[in-house]
């Protein structure tokens, strides 16, 4: 587990690893925090005897911080799996042991869970479901998990990968400089012919990925563009192309021509009403309440600008996380 700037939810994270009886050890890996991450953990290694912290001096030129915690924290661990997860998400008890047993019944060596989030303001409320909505669209379980398939993806708050397969692949020094190590890991394990099983987390992990607008801001500012199609398709077509399926350009277009006749105005009224259903829906499939549709307008505009600034700053050549700058490029 990474931990940069996590004293308000490192706590819970490691205890709730804790109860888990199938695991034998906990890694933390301090990375430079300069707030209460380490004392919390100096308070929790006093009450966890599994408990082994870490810390990082620096960052070797090449790596994100969190590649290079997580790689010097599995060159200490001595289980035959290994479980990376993030500080900020709640393990729920039997998780650990469903996994392995999801393991078995698949024959997967790498499974990987998309938590269920925990969302408190409105502006959580309504980026997060729509992007899990349009990731859904594009990296279905099915698909991931098809061995005949090329797709691949995981999710780095949840990923647990036998020790051999993550040796096989390089593990993370394989992929030192990538922003998005999770889905670059689930593509070298599928191209190197190691099973997947990646599923919904419902019941297995709970997470709170953004305190602050901020943080929300720029991590989806780090992520999107490459999760959207940037990494793969090398142009801003790609974005044009998702801002065209998920912007509701017709009711849009239609209302200002309620000005001229009442008609235009009931008729986009109702095309908005079918775009609120539909995704409504949609949040179902996902395991999403389905009354967040709610947000629909703002989640749409939002989501819009997120992906905007994310292309942006890849075409700038470098995105922020966490105090640092990394080096990105459009075409990666």
């Amino acid at each position: 587990m990474p931990a940069r700037n996590e004293e308000a939810t490192i706590a819970a994270a490691v205890e709730s690893l804790a109860v888990q009886p199938e695991i034998a050890e906990i890694i933390v890996i301090d990375d430079q925090s300069i707030d209460g991450t380490a004392a919390a953990l100096e308070q929790l290694s006093s009450s966890f005897n599994q408990l082994r912290v870490l810390e990082t001096k620096g960052l070797p030129t090449g790596w994100v911080g969190k590649n290079y915690a997580l790689s010097r924290g599995a060159a200490q661990a001595t289980g035959d799996w290994l479980l990376f997860t993030d500080a900020d998400g709640v393990h729920l008890p039997g998780s650990t042991g469903r996994a392995l047993a999801d393991a078995a019944e698949s024959g997967a060596d790498l499974v990987s869970y998309s938590p269920e989030q925990e969302m408190q303001t409105w502006w959580e409320k309504a980026l997060i479901p729509f992007v899990y909505t349009r990731l859904g669209h594009k990296y279905s379980f099915a698909e991931v998990n098809h061995p005949g398939s090329p797709a691949a993806a995981a999710n780095g708050q949840y990923l647990l990968i036998r020790r051999e397969a993550y040796a096989r692949i390089g593990g993370h020094a394989a992929v030192a400089g990538e922003v998005l190590e999770d889905v670059a890991l689930a593509r070298l394990a599928k191209l190197a012919g190691i099973r997947l099983h990646f599923a919904s987390g419902n019941g297995i992990m709970r997470v709170r990925m953004y305190r602050t607008f901020g943080a929300m801001w720029q991590g989806w500012t780090k992520n999107l563009y490459p999760l959207i199609g940037g990494m793969t398709g090398g142009t801003s077509r790609a974005v044009g192309r998702e801002l065209f399926r998920v912007i509701p350009w017709i009711p849009l277009l239609v209302l200002p021509l309620a000005l001229v006749h009442p008609i235009c105005g009931i008729l986009s009224v109702a095309l908005l009403a079918g775009r609120h259903a539909a995704y409504a829906a949609d949040l179902r499939r996902n395991r999403f309440p389905a009354a967040l549709a709610l947000y629909y307008l703002p989640a749409v505009a939002l989501y819009a600008a997120a992906l905007l600034n994310s292309e942006w700053r890849y075409a700038r050549g470098s995105v922020a996380w966490k105090g640092r700058e990394y080096p990105v490029r459009r075409d990666s």
